[in-house]
């Protein structure tokens, strides 16, 4: 690879780990199924006018957003306000991973590696170290909201396959046009009418900044940058670029919101990046990383 393009690819990864700095920020003033349908609003206006449609059936188009806007993120949003750590965030949304690589193996009828196997009862293992460290703020109800969020992804991954090797950044937009009416009306019956109205109310450029950032950088621009890396130098060079994501997200979240990750903590992250790394290594299609 060129220099310039390896850069590109570390650039694109931090940018989306940094994202959960921004989803922090963006959950102290709009409520997260609300923030959710925001970021996908930002991603498809005005893009969807201006990019052609993808060569992919339309229920494929759509089923893919539905499992990533209408599952995948306020899953993940829900997650993170209700005590979990944006690092841990980051960390734990990479599992998308393991479950694209069963469930590839269950639907698709994928052969799953030995390597693999191995890759994913490490990461187990760090996941477990992870629950360890569950107390009063970082309950089981987030940690298994943000792992439902991940199998939504890799469900989503699974449509990815059969979408084939088409324009990355159209399949986003397109996608992204399931999302924001399912969830603006989840948001409306869950957080209520008065609650989307009392957040747009008293709305500030932090809230602003963070919807633009997670619908315009780290969907439409990062994803750009991704799908053509990809399309110069195929899978096998750039998927293993995502597994920064959450080494920049854990270190963002340090120092940007003085997150603390004690050892227990840092142990897992060794072993699910670890794990993420054997379970990859020669994998043979893109997932997407979680931003």
């Amino acid at each position: 690879m060129k220099k310039i393009d390896i850069a590109l690819a570390v650039i694109v990864a931090a940018l989306w780990g940094f994202s959960f700095v921004p989803v922090r920020l963006g959950l102290s003033e709009f409520p997260p199924l609300m923030f959710s349908a925001l970021r996908f609003l930002s991603a498809v206006f005005p893009l969807v006018f201006f990019i052609r449609k993808p060569n992919v059936p339309w229920p494929i188009v759509f089923g893919i957003g539905l499992f990533l806007g209408v599952g995948t993120f306020p899953l993940l949003f829900l997650g993170i306000k209700l005590g979990v750590p944006a690092g841990i965030a980051s960390l734990l949304i990479q599992t998308q991973v393991l479950f694209t690589v069963v469930m590839a193996a269950i639907i698709l009828r994928e052969t799953i590696r030995p390597m693999q196997i191995i890759g994913i009862l490490i990461a187990c293992g760090g996941m477990g170290l992870i629950v360890l460290t569950l107390d009063a703020r970082f309950t089981v109800t987030g940690f298994v909201l943000v792992l439902a969020a991940a199998l939504c992804w890799a469900s989503s991954n699974v449509l990815m396959k059969k979408a084939g090797n088409s324009d990355m950044l159209a399949l986003i937009v397109y996608a992204s046009l399931a999302a924001p009416i399912p969830v603006l009306l989840m948001s409306f019956y869950f957080e209520g009418w008065s609650g989307d109205v009392a957040a747009f109310s008293h709305v500030t450029w932090v809230g602003v900044l963070s919807v633009l950032y997670n619908g315009l950088i780290a969907t439409v621009i990062c994803f750009f940058v991704w799908g053509r890396l990809i399309k110069q130098y195929g899978v096998g060079q750039i998927a293993p670029f995502a597994l920064l994501v959450p080494v920049f997200g854990m270190s963002s979240a340090a120092l940007f919101l003085g997150e603390a990750f004690g050892p227990i903590r840092l142990a897992a992250a060794v072993l699910v990046i670890s794990g993420l790394v054997l379970t990859v290594l020669r994998f043979s299609r893109p997932v997407i990383p979680a931003t």
